[in-house]
């Protein structure tokens, strides 16, 4: 840590504790002028407001806790100080292993990662086996598997879950993995190569100078509004049409995606009322004004293949039902 972040981290973590114990004191401080415990001359609807002080219970516990926290940064120290017992984490070194394979090394000689090595192995021992069995049968066929789903789905919770939710609707810029709209291709295949290499999109780019500002994008919203049977200006997107032809290169000319055309662009489907980034008008003239620019990683080193096998039939299996 530089020195300009170890001294804002001591000023912060000190003055907190400190304004803390300041405030205390303030408060338990009698400046009414009377007595505790005595009448302070209100009354409202026959309740009678009283001098009383904090709670001797709170108040005492709200000290031990201050002086807790200063034992406590003793102990295990604070910024690039260790503290009085040196001690030190034992992630300390190895939170970036990602940036080289020194670093890991390096790590596995000081033992940090022997007990994480040791529990990978045991638990390829345990259940390589069965996704050797799993990976060899075809994902069509592990779809029909209750077992094999049951699988697929906690490796989909712990790692797909996050963004395409826990029920796999999707979300704002996230696909619905339950239904039939896929941007490229939603047979065994298909899925398990968005899985394994991930997806890049070629990039909605930003059309709102080339279709002449506010004014095109609105028309051409309203064109694309049009097509899955949206109430819109007719005006509108008759002008929007004219413009449309910018956008049939990669969404065809009828608006079906490029899926239609038999091209994996990543272009969707607009005539189908399915809007991964929002349905109102407001949404669509952002995507088409600004661009999108959507990036699914690939999972091939994180999980393996034998799981994504797996995984992959999970997700086709949502989709079937």
């Amino acid at each position: 840590m530089s020195s300009f972040w170890n001294i804002w981290v001591w000023v912060l973590t000190l003055g907190t504790l400190v304004g803390c114990f300041l405030l205390l004191r303030y408060c338990l401080k009698n400046f009414a002028g009377v007595p505790e415990g005595e009448s302070m001359g209100h009354t409202f609807d026959g309740i009678e407001e009283l001098n009383n002080p904090l709670p001797q219970w709170w108040s005492t516990f709200f000290l031990l806790t201050i002086i807790w926290a200063f034992g406590y940064l003793a102990l295990y120290g604070l910024g690039n100080w260790t503290g009085f017992i040196g001690w030190k984490s034992s992630n300390q070194g190895i939170l970036n292993l990602a940036e080289s394979k020194a670093q890991i090394i390096a790590a596995k000689e000081n033992g940090y990662l022997v007990q994480y090595d040791r529990e990978i192995e045991a638990a390829d021992i345990k259940y390589g086996p069965i996704f050797d069995a799993y990976a060899a049968r075809t994902i069509e066929d592990l779809a029909t598997d209750e077992e094999a789903l049951k699988v697929g789905q906690r490796l989909y919770l712990q790692n797909c879950s996050q963004c395409h939710g826990s029920n796999a609707s999707g979300t704002t810029g996230f696909p619905n993995l339950t239904d039939k709209d896929w941007l490229y291709g939603g047979d065994p295949e298909s899925i398990k190569h968005t899985l394994l290499y991930g997806r890049n999109a070629n990039g909605m780019i930003a059309w709102g100078a080339a279709l002449g500002g506010d004014q095109g994008v609105k028309d051409v919203t309203a064109y694309v509004l049009s097509l899955s049977g949206r109430e819109v200006d007719v005006a509108s997107a008759a002008a929007g049409k004219e413009k449309f032809a910018l956008c049939a290169s990669c969404h065809g000319a009828d608006g079906k995606g490029s899926l239609a055309m038999g091209i994996p662009l990543g272009a969707p489907n607009l005539t189908d009322n399915i809007w991964l980034y929002g349905a109102s008008p407001r949404a669509v003239e952002s995507s088409i004004k600004n661009g999108r620019a959507g990036v699914m990683p690939a999972w091939k080193d994180i999980l393996g293949e034998q799981k994504i096998h797996v995984v992959s039939a999970y997700v086709y299996s949502l989709s079937q039902k």
